[in-house]
């Protein structure tokens, strides 16, 4: 089964949601928002994951470059794509968004120039050059 996981970024904390393949959630945890933290949740082998969102923002890139070193496959996600489709939650919390980002990537609710693959940095820029991830350089 595949798993999908969002991750809610804070400068102290980052909200973990991880959902299977249906959008159902397996697991949610807040930890330190620490390469290491996240690595410790992340590597677990009861999770095959497809995809990992992250949203972007200060520190984005530090957690996006130790993610995809440990072969996981992390996108960042363009914090005005998330804004829009998370902005119908009546409760929004960390939690939330986390469970709205990995809910939303399960079921491929994010349009191509919203997210960006470690494997294919060219793909998500090439697929809607006006739309594509706006803070490239905090990703990649």
């Amino acid at each position: 089964m595949d798993h999908f996981a969002g991750l809610d970024v804070s400068v102290k904390d980052t909200s973990v949601c991880i959902v299977d393949d249906t959008g159902r959630i397996v697991r949610e945890v807040k930890v330190a928002s620490e390469p290491d933290a996240l690595l410790a949740i992340l590597t677990n082998r009861t999770y095959h994951f497809k995809r990992i969102g992250l949203e972007a923002g200060p520190l984005s890139q530090w957690l996006f470059s130790a993610l995809a070193e440990a072969d996981l496959p992390v996108i960042c996600v363009e914090t005005r794509h998330m804004r829009a489709v998370l902005k119908a939650q009546i409760n929004k919390t960390d939690r939330n968004d986390a469970r709205g980002i990995a809910q939303r990537d399960a079921g491929g609710a994010l349009p191509a120039g919203a997210r960006k693959d470690a494997a294919q940095p060219e793909a998500a820029d090439a697929a809607d050059p006006p739309q594509a991830f706006a803070v490239e350089g905090h990703c990649s």
